[in-house]
């Protein structure tokens, strides 16, 4: 080799490092560029925040929470919305399960094409509305209450299962359901005794992480009278009981951090157990 081509072969990689490193430069500028004019755009005042009056005012609104209500009639009302948030959050993510479950099996091109961008597109339009917007929806349609909490969570959910089992079912492994069909066995029976066992675990995965997730969000679809502990923190709040919103929000964290621990275990569980 020359020493020209060799001189060409060494500058040509460095030549390349250095447009790569321009390229990082220029994005870098773009995205700081991007943040300091949306906070120029928002006119957010950090320095507002930080002034003595300011730490006042949040210092007392702080401890107006406490003590909390721990008075045996507003623990036994505190119970009671933790058990209705449970529910609704249960319930919607059940049906949400079993929705998902029948709208992934034409999502995963189990039916032709056809079905398949129908029914990916129907999915994609109920994950894309938020679970608030839902609740307002099902507020007006059903009125107050954890009816509509429950639709809520339920609609929004059967989006985000119904996606994730029909990609599950699409990667699941068709050897055994081929062999059941060679045998001379139906295409249900193929699915639920050759695809099924296969992929479950990781749909009670699926499942089991959106009813975590939900949860959380039952609490909040409180707030727009979806029923639970949201709904009697922003009864409280807007009465100005602060003693009692902070029994309130101490059950959420307690009733979080528990489905988040069984959760986690129950998960972990199933995925060995499909490994």
């Amino acid at each position: 080799m020359s020493r020209e081509s060799m001189s060409a072969a060494v500058d040509s990689p460095m030549r390349q490092a250095a447009g790569f490193c321009l390229a990082c430069w220029l994005s870098a500028l773009a995205l700081a560029a991007l943040v300091w004019a949306s906070f120029a755009y928002l006119k957010i005042d950090f320095a507002g925040v930080f002034t003595a009056e300011s730490r006042g005012y949040m210092a007392k609104f702080v401890v107006s929470f406490f003590p909390p209500n721990l008075s045996p009639e507003f623990l036994l009302k505190t119970l009671k919305g933790t058990v209705e948030t449970l529910a609704i959050s249960g319930v919607g993510t059940l049906i949400a399960a079993l929705a998902g479950l029948a709208l992934a099996l034409p999502a995963s091109n189990r039916y032709g094409p056809a079905f398949k961008e129908v029914t990916r597109f129907f999915l994609n339009v109920l994950r894309s509305v938020p679970e608030l917007v839902w609740a307002v929806l099902m507020v007006l349609a059903a009125g107050l209450g954890p009816f509509a909490g429950t639709l809520a969570l339920a609609l929004h959910t059967t989006g985000v299962l119904g996606r994730l089992f029909a990609e599950t079912l699409e990667n699941a492994p068709p050897e055994p359901a081929d062999a059941l069909t060679d045998m001379g066995a139906g295409a249900s029976a193929a699915f639920v005794y050759g695809t099924l066992p296969n992929v479950m675990p990781q749909l009670v995965a699926y499942s089991l992480y959106r009813w975590e997730m939900n949860i959380r969000m039952a609490a909040i679809l409180g707030f727009v009278g979806a029923g639970g502990l949201g709904q009697l923190l922003y009864f409280h709040l807007s009465i100005f009981q602060q003693a009692e919103a902070a029994t309130v929000i101490l059950a959420m964290l307690i009733l979080v951090v528990l489905v988040d621990g069984a959760s986690s275990y129950l998960r972990r569980g199933f995925v060995r157990a499909g490994a």
